[in-house]
């Protein structure tokens, strides 16, 4: 286009000029103002829901993540493992999670809402240490030579089942606590809220 006033050329310049100052400081204010209706890592760690994609973890693995500042294990266990479980009932102090503190996803026999996948905090009830996972049975695991493999918590001896159930006779007097979550998907959780309850 061309400009045979130069005071319009000066005038249409100053406004091009001005309104792409205008637009960049309307981006610069807005990014932080769409940032901050995300949760913050306070907000977090005080309960918001944690999403967890468990699309890759293999049988017989376990992950750990992080909610409310707490460490939350997920454990896809075999089919042997689940099989394991339903021989220990007798040696378990709470082998059907009929304390009120639990969710009532958590009391059938695999305390998870699909048997393979089980979702726990993974803190001992005794007095808040973390137990050590001892997926390998017998006198290879360094328990006992009947060990079918569960959680060791190392500050005061407390053994847990691979469903996070108490043996009986230990320090710790519950089982490992079930946190609220739900599926999204089939591989996909979300911890801290569930169809009954949101910690958000």
């Amino acid at each position: 286009m061309s400009c045979d006033d130069k005071v319009d050329c000066g005038r249409r310049r100053l406004l091009v000029a001005t309104a792409a100052v205008g637009g960049v400081a309307g981006v610069a204010v807005a990014v932080p103002f769409v940032a901050s209706m995300l949760p913050s890592e306070r907000a977090k760690a005080a309960g918001a829901p944690v999403e967890v994609d468990i699309s890759k973890l293999a049988p017989g693995e376990m992950m750990t993540v992080e909610w409310r500042g707490k460490p939350v294990w997920v454990i896809n266990r075999t089919k042997e493992q689940l099989e394991s479980m339903a021989k220990i009932d007798g040696e378990l102090a709470d082998p059907k999670s009929e304390k009120p503190m639990q969710p009532d996803y958590a009391r059938n026999a695999t305390r998870s809402i699909k048997p393979e996948i089980l979702v726990a905090v993974g803190i001992c009830t005794h007095l808040g240490c973390s137990p050590s996972e001892k997926f390998k049975t017998g006198a290879e695991s360094g328990i006992a030579a009947d060990w079918p493999g569960g959680f060791f918590c190392p500050c005061h001896g407390s053994t847990f089942d691979l469903a996070g159930r108490v043996y009986k006779g230990k320090p710790a007097p519950d089982n490992l606590e079930i946190p609220p979550y739900m599926y999204l998907g089939d591989a996909r959780i979300v911890i801290g809220k569930d169809k009954n309850h949101s910690d958000d």
